[in-house]
């Protein structure tokens, strides 16, 4: 390596208590723990250069003022800056979604507590921020090297965005699935190939990022609070070799298990073990790269918001559900905010890879378009960074239909301007 590099790691736990909402109120609050929930991460130190964060939560989302919130905890604590913090959810559905901006549109019309409950929430954060605070005031481990590899994950992913022949949506294949003739078809637009990250020093592993574009999610709204067939795949692989991994979720917000998935409760642990299985095939593949420089680029955007919706309606609605509400100040809260921009970044790790942080609920189409700008190298894309803008489809998604461009926070112009971001981070 041209400069030093360090590694630090951190690990804390995020698992909520009874009664507390689950993905902003839209499934039923936790009644019970199937899995205990952390927030992992590392903080690199490149030369002398300020550190740079990866950090994934085992949670829904995270967004809006309530991420910047986050952001700038973790940055203050590791003492770098916001904009060199990419922090990341994996996307269990039976796992928090705070946006305290959202709530407070709902506690002044009188709906507390449906998306969030603030006191417990500020102490998740404190507690992740004590951890970053304790690795950083630590010495770091000297990486000798880092390894990357790929493995094929088979019949876990598929697109769930079925459009016909008339270029109109025709179907969707939800988490799970039990319509035969939807389950049939082809399993459309995915990457197939989970990326593993590793980084080696003193003659061992030090720790292991995964990245991989599926919803992670086999069944769920059941109350018991899960980081579902991902996160047990990265705990067992973690109990195998004794040392940390991290699972990024990759831009899936067209993507599901819904082909494979027809509901039975034991998918779960099928879909684990498959994941778990890719990720030792990307480690028996792994090649040691050259990473030259590190380098951490930055791009701003601004993603414009749907003006179709009509949160007010809602509001106004005796007959409305607390779900309803929910999304409803979902949208005002991401309307309000679009003078906080989102930051796209990319950690470039020489020629060999990169890995780049998006927002929201991104559509495969960005991961695919990120990797065909630097075909040469290992392109990792995680997604569900702020997901203030939601789902983020393609612009030709809203003339298609289907239910994530009518569910989606931001316009169809933001498909041009993400990928402009994409561009520049990763060709600059």
């Amino acid at each position: 390596m041209n400069a030093p590099l360090e590694i630090a790691l951190f690990r804390a736990e995020i698992t909520p208590p009874p009664g507390y909402p689950l993905c902003a109120g839209w499934y039923p609050p936790c009644r019970g723990v199937a899995d205990r929930l952390s927030a992992n991460g590392i903080v690199l130190r490149p030369g002398d250069q300020p550190p740079i964060v990866l950090c994934a939560l085992d949670w829904a989302e995270l967004s809006n003022g309530e991420y910047r919130l986050w952001v700038e905890r973790i940055a203050q604590a590791a003492g770098t800056a916001p904009d060199r913090v990419a922090l990341h959810c994996i996307h269990a559905h039976d796992a928090p979604w705070p946006d305290r901006d959202a709530q407070r549109f709902l506690d002044e019309r009188g709906f507390p507590g449906v998306i969030m409950r603030q006191p417990w929430t500020d102490g998740a954060l404190d507690a992740v921020a004590r951890a970053v605070k304790e690795a950083c005031s630590q010495p770091g481990e000297p990486v000798e090297s880092i390894r990357v590899g790929r493995g094929r994950v088979h019949e876990v992913a598929g697109n769930r965005r079925l459009i016909g022949p008339d270029g109109k949506s025709l179907g969707v294949r939800w988490t799970r699935c039990r319509n035969p003739e939807l389950r049939a078809m082809p399993e459309g637009s995915i990457d197939p190939w989970l990326k593993t990250l590793s980084f080696r020093g003193g003659g061992r592993k030090l720790a292991a990022l995964h990245y991989y574009a599926v919803h992670p999610t086999s069944y769920d709204g059941t109350g018991l609070v899960t980081h579902d067939f991902v996160g047990i795949a990265r705990e067992t692989l973690a109990r195998e070799e004794g040392l940390s991994h991290l699972y990024f979720t990759e831009c899936a917000g067209d993507i599901t298990c819904g082909k494979y998935n027809d509901g039975v409760a034991d998918n779960r642990a099928l879909f684990a073990g498959r994941i778990a299985a890719a990720m030792r095939e990307a480690e028996a593949n792994a090649v040691t790269v050259a990473p030259g420089p590190i380098r951490w680029v930055t791009r701003e955007v601004v993603l414009p918001p749907l003006a179709a919706h009509d949160p007010g309606a809602i509001f106004a609605d005796p007959q409305s559900t607390d779900a309803a509400r929910s999304r409803a100040a979902l949208i005002l809260a991401y309307r309000a905010r679009q003078a906080l921009p989102i930051t796209v970044s990319a950690l470039h790790l020489g020629d060999a890879a990169a890995i780049v942080h998006l927002p929201g609920e991104s559509f495969m189409d960005y991961q695919l378009y990120a990797q065909s700008l630097r075909p040469g190298a290992v392109v990792m894309v995680p997604s569900y960074g702020d997901c203030g803008p939601g789902y983020i489809p393609l612009a030709r998604s809203y003339e298609e239909g289907g239910y994530e461009p009518t569910d989606a926070f931001c316009s169809p112009e933001s498909e041009a301007i993400l990928k402009r971001a994409i561009a520049d981070v990763l060709t600059s």
